[in-house]
Formats: structure tokens, sequence, C-alpha cells
């Protein structure tokens, strides 16, 4: 008996299980399953829709259906009686008209709602690029604070104008007075004069 049950282990090949069936793996994708309808691609269909609902709102579109139902009521009550395909009440242009809005009115939608989706995403690129163009900003305002902070410190041409021509001044007005006085005399004089 144990013999025969080795005998079974050996011939039941590596990941079957105990009622026989093979298990399925995780690490590998599953087969494609057989589908009864049609695939298409979303997005050519999405781009046919839009060729469409764009067409159907031009000026080109109107005046060609224009034509064409002028076209169908002359041909149906001028027409010979035999050649008339759709009498008075015109009841297959209204069936045509009604088939074509039928079709025109979901078609306009899927391009609106592609538009809008399309929209969204170029909002929300929009919106980082003003978060950033903000950060930006405001890193380049505070450097230029600093810069103005630093520069506040700094001597400028206007002031050492000013500095040396209250030097002059005061050196020439020490000439006429007829005595010198030392360099270091007159910066502790004026720092006296200054305060």
């Amino acid at each position: 008996m144990a013999a025969e049950r080795e005998g079974t282990r050996e011939r039941t090949p590596a990941g079957a299980t105990a009622a026989g069936r093979s298990r399925t793996r995780l690490d590998q994708p599953r087969p494609p399953r057989r589908r009864l309808l049609p695939e298409w691609d979303p997005e050519a269909f999405g781009r046919l829709s839009e060729r469409i609902a764009r067409f159907l709102g031009t000026g080109r579109f109107i005046v060609w259906m224009t034509f064409v139902i002028i076209l169908w009521v002359i041909w149906n009550i001028a027409a010979p009686g035999k050649l008339r395909f759709d009498e008075y009440p015109f009841i297959f242009l209204t069936l045509a008209l009604s088939l074509q809005a039928s079709y025109a009115a979901p078609l306009i939608l899927l391009a609106q709602n592609r538009q809008d989706d399309r929209d969204r995403v170029n909002l929300e690129q929009d919106r980082k690029q003003n978060e950033r163009s903000i950060a930006d900003t405001e890193y380049l305002t505070r450097e230029i604070a600093a810069l103005r902070m630093g520069l506040g410190e700094v001597a400028t041409r206007d002031w050492i104008r000013s500095e040396l021509q209250d030097l002059l001044r005061e050196m020439t007005d020490e000439r006429r007075d007829g005595h010198v006085v030392f360099p270091a005399e007159r910066s502790a004089r004026r720092d006296v004069d200054d305060r």
C-alpha cells in the first residue's frame, strides 16, 4: 500500500493538487480569455468621435445637410409618382434626421468628455507650474531683501562723496584759520560735531 502511494506521488506532476487539478501560478499572467463581443480601441473610437463632432459643428455640415434636405423635398414633390420614395409627410426624412440626431448627441458628449479630461490635465499642469513660479518668486524676494539689508551697511557713492566734501571743507577752513589740526584730532572733533 505504501509502495502504491509512493508510485502515485511520482506520477503526479509537480504543482498538482491532491484532487488532480493544477494550481494556478500567481507569478505568471493568465492566458487571454475568449470574448463574445468584439474588442475595440477606446482611444481610436474617441478620436473618431471627436472628428465627427468637429464636422457636425461646422458650417459645411449645415450647408450640406440643408442642401440634401431641400433636394430630398423637391425630388419627392416634383418627381414622377413611380420615382418618389418618400411621399408628402416625409416620414422617411424625419426618421433619417432623428437617427442622425440620436447618433450625433452621444458622439458630441463623448468628444466633450475627452476635451474635459484634457482640460483637467492641462489645468493640473498649470496649477503645478504656478506653484513653482510662486515658490521661485518668494525665494527671489527673500534674496533681494537679504541683499538690501546687506547693502544698507555698505557705503554708497553719495555718502562717500558727502563725507569727502565735508572733509575738504574742514581742511579749507583750517588753512584759512592758519592752524593745522592733526587727522586724529580732526576725526575726534567731527565725532563730537556729529552728535
